[in-house]
């Protein structure tokens, strides 16, 4: 089963969303704001994806972060972070089965769904 991870009122998940109901494909949804992330799954993003791919530093989470905290960031501390504040994970994050998809991007979608 095919799942997208992110938070439900994020514009871009939305989006993500849409398109995949548009076009057919069968998708469970994890809100990790509303249903935690697991701590496990999130390492495996980070070993596959990199922690610094994953840390949304565009969003309202990572300004509120104090300025010694964005200063040192490191993978533990991002991990830590985005344990205690998932909505500092970018988003979405879309896991085919087989591969893991960072962001919404239309021709990558195109591309995965409609061969």
């Amino acid at each position: 089963m095919i799942k997208l991870y992110g938070i439900a009122n994020c514009d871009t998940m939305k989006k993500a969303r849409q398109w995949l109901t548009d076009h057919g494909v069968d998708y469970e949804f994890h809100d990790y704001k509303k249903q935690g992330v697991n701590p496990v799954l999130l390492r495996e993003w980070v070993a596959e994806l990199g922690w610094e791919a994953l840390v949304n530093r565009k969003g309202t989470t990572w300004r509120k972060l104090p300025e010694s905290t964005r200063d040192t960031m490191d993978e533990t501390l991002a991990l830590a972070v985005m344990e205690d504040q998932p909505s500092l994970i970018k988003r979405p994050i879309l896991d085919t089965g087989k591969e893991r998809v960072l962001g919404f991007d239309v021709e990558r979608y195109q591309r995965l769904f409609l061969h």
